[in-house]
């Protein structure tokens, strides 16, 4: 039996991205990638570019944008624009740097600690991708041949792709003693798949499955229905103005608030056409008393805040996954935002959301030709699962199915790299 990994499993999340391995004879764990993370484990899919200094990732990406006064870039849900034709390239410092080459140097990282810790110098990935990186087939495989393009970036030579609600059902099957018909509900920060699978007793393989489906709707979709419903009348969201040299009253654009709901596009956007719009909002405003509100959208933008102000509002929704009430609160003086949330609230706001979600586990099922009350287990990984409503409406769907839960974080991983061995053995 070999220590060493010949094959590397990278899960690539939206919030979060893990690393595990695996030989011909066994699976490694996942890995310890971000000693500066609560859970080391845990890479927080962050980049920051500070003028003149070297790329940092992580919990260290945010801590230098903090350290640095806020200036230079900081990049977070990233995996979002994978299948975006309206995103080639940003502005780092001086260059351009196309969407390949972020998320390449993210993995470069993620390859580099992983062969620092093994000592090793390993070539090959299995890679998690989400069943459905869009809707549409041609921007699904775009999507995964910039991945691609990026693990070649980042030193991989060959490159294996995997499902992850796949991955996470090869992770929970291992435990099974008698055939069952499963569904594994993946909920992460992007994406929301599902894995329709028949397995049991003698190890779980590909062909135990039998549908993959999902929707590019998660945890950032909730957390952006809370911005449009709670937060953005902090920001302005409700603010008239008259154009320059126009007369008509206008209602503040729908691509600004939208621009507000999505932590993807904030990190990356265009400050100073934003800005120049900002200013011209400014200077019309119906209503004097908008203007402080306005003035902090154009805060947000000006210092790249983006990322203090969806720690809030995260942090306010996981606090509604236990509490009825709280406060979404984004403490940074130039923004100053105290938002009350409820449960109820959330849940009414992020019902269209919702409905997504379960109308995507409909159609997997449907793919299946397995009936919902057929299915005699429903497992749930990924943060998103622990939010109430979410949960509720899938095992609501699923009226016999028992429920479990898996790791929220690591199934993905650990399921990957029972792949990579697969493949390693072969």
């Amino acid at each position: 039996m070999t220590d060493k990994p010949t094959i590397f499993a990278i899960d690539f999340g939206t919030s979060n991205s893990l690393l595990a391995a695996a030989s011909r004879d066994r699976v490694f764990e996942p890995i310890a990638l971000d000693d500066a993370a609560k859970d080391p484990t845990l890479l927080r899919t962050a980049l920051y570019f500070a003028p003149g200094s070297r790329a940092e990732f992580g919990v260290r990406a945010i801590t230098a944008l903090v350290d640095n006064g806020f200036r230079g870039r900081l990049i977070r849900s990233i995996k979002r624009h994978l299948p975006s034709r309206t995103f080639t390239a940003t502005q780092i410092g001086s260059r351009k740097a196309t969407l390949e080459d972020l998320i390449g140097a993210f993995l470069r990282a993620m390859r580099e600690r992983a062969n620092q810790h093994f000592d090793v110098d390993v070539r090959r990935v299995v890679l998690g991708r989400p069943a459905r990186f869009s809707n549409e087939p041609a921007d699904d495989q775009l999507a995964e041949d910039r991945l691609r393009a990026a693990a070649v970036c980042a030193g991989f030579e060959e490159i294996t792709f995997c499902p992850e609600p796949v991955a996470a059902a090869y992770d929970f099957a291992e435990g099974l003693t008698d055939p069952r018909t499963i569904v594994v509900a993946d909920l992460g920060g992007g994406t929301s798949d599902f894995t329709v699978a028949r397995a049991g007793q003698g190890g779980f393989t590909r062909d135990d499955v039998r549908a993959v489906g999902g929707v590019a709707v998660a945890g950032d979709a909730l957390d952006g229905s809370l911005v449009r419903a709670l937060v953005a009348p902090h920001f302005g969201g409700r603010a008239r103005y008259k154009a320059p040299f126009g007369a008509n009253e206008l209602d503040m654009p729908k691509a600004l608030i939208e621009l507000l709901a999505s932590p993807a596009d904030l990190t990356v956007v265009d400050r100073d056409k934003v800005l120049r719009l900002l200013d011209n909002i400014r200077l019309g405003l119906v209503d004097a008393s908008d203007r402080d509100k306005v003035e902090r959208f154009v805060a947000l933008v000006e210092d790249g805040l983006g990322f203090t102000l969806y720690e809030g509002v995260e942090a306010a929704k996981v606090r509604l996954s236990e509490e009825d009430s709280t406060v979404i609160t984004v403490p940074e003086p130039s923004l100053d935002v105290r938002a009350p949330a409820t449960r109820a609230e959330l849940e009414a706001c992020s019902a269209k959301q919702i409905d997504a979600i379960v109308r995507s586990l409909d159609k997997t099922l449907e793919t299946a030709t397995v009936p919902a009350d057929e299915v005699d287990i429903v497992c749930f990984t990924g943060g998103t699962s622990r939010v109430p409503a979410v949960a509720r409406a899938i095992s609501e769907r699923l009226p016999r199915a028992e429920v479990r839960r898996m790791r929220s974080f690591h199934s993905v991983a650990v399921g990957l790299a029972r792949r990579a061995r697969e493949l390693a053995a072969a």
